[in-house]
């Protein structure tokens, strides 16, 4: 089943009014309590927006939150009553796309979620175009998936936010930064780290990944997806 919103918090009160606010305006939204239940969810079930509390009994949303983005790409909104600019940097920087501190205004939620959502829909809209255009390629997000010619290659979820990072701007240069904020949130990570997984994507979706004819190297710059457009 497919929500717009997965809660974690073990505050059930608050989660239940506030998915119970969500779905006023149309927003369909679950909740669970800890770790391993938003695993077997997330197993279950697809989302647009996981809202994340960093206090969850014994357990770390910090943590969670790690372990999430090495399976699945979807924007988290950090909830906590956790004031301090440390850990507002801490979420940030280890996946999180925004930070939103308790006690919040549901009305002031509900517009980030709407946002978020207006933007995903609009990526989507672009990456159908896209592959309606581009002849043999088709990227399978729920399936962590790219087909090529009729032949699907999985991927980890970093190489294929990072395949599609570059599917996206196809045949326009994209620069090292730009993958770093887009793939991985911040762009403190190192040239080795993209390096590593342009690699990975290129042992998987080349014919020769010695020679690449679809992942081109734009040295001093960045990568650039070369496809040739269907007339």
């Amino acid at each position: 089943m497919h929500y717009n919103c997965l809660l974690v918090d073990d505050e059930t009160d608050l989660s239940k009014m506030t998915c119970e606010y969500l779905e006023m305006f149309e927003v369909s939204c679950a909740y669970v309590e800890n770790t391993a239940q938003c695993m077997d969810f997330l197993q279950k079930n697809t989302i647009d927006i996981l809202l994340l509390d960093i206090n969850l009994a014994k357990e770390s949303g910090f943590d969670l939150c790690k372990r999430v983005r090495e399976e699945y790409q979807m924007p988290i909104l950090f909830i906590s009553a956790r004031q301090s600019d440390d850990d507002v940097l801490i979420a940030l920087n280890i996946g999180g796309d925004d930070y939103i501190k308790k006690p919040y205004s549901l009305s002031v939620l509900l517009a980030k979620i709407k946002v978020i959502l207006k933007r995903i829909k609009q990526q989507e809209h672009k990456i159908k175009t896209a592959e309606a255009s581009d002849s043999g390629i088709l990227l399978m997000e729920d399936k962590l998936s790219v087909s090529i010619n009729g032949r699907e290659i999985a991927l980890k979820a970093k190489e294929f936010a990072l395949f599609k990072c570059l599917f996206t701007h196809r045949n326009a240069i994209v620069t090292k930064e730009k993958l770093f904020e887009q793939v991985w949130g911040d762009c403190f990570y190192s040239d080795g780290t993209l390096n590593v997984h342009i690699r990975k994507l290129r042992e998987k979706l080349e014919e020769n990944p010695n020679d690449p004819k679809l992942i081109k190297t734009i040295w001093g710059t960045g990568y650039m997806l070369e496809l040739e457009e269907t007339k």
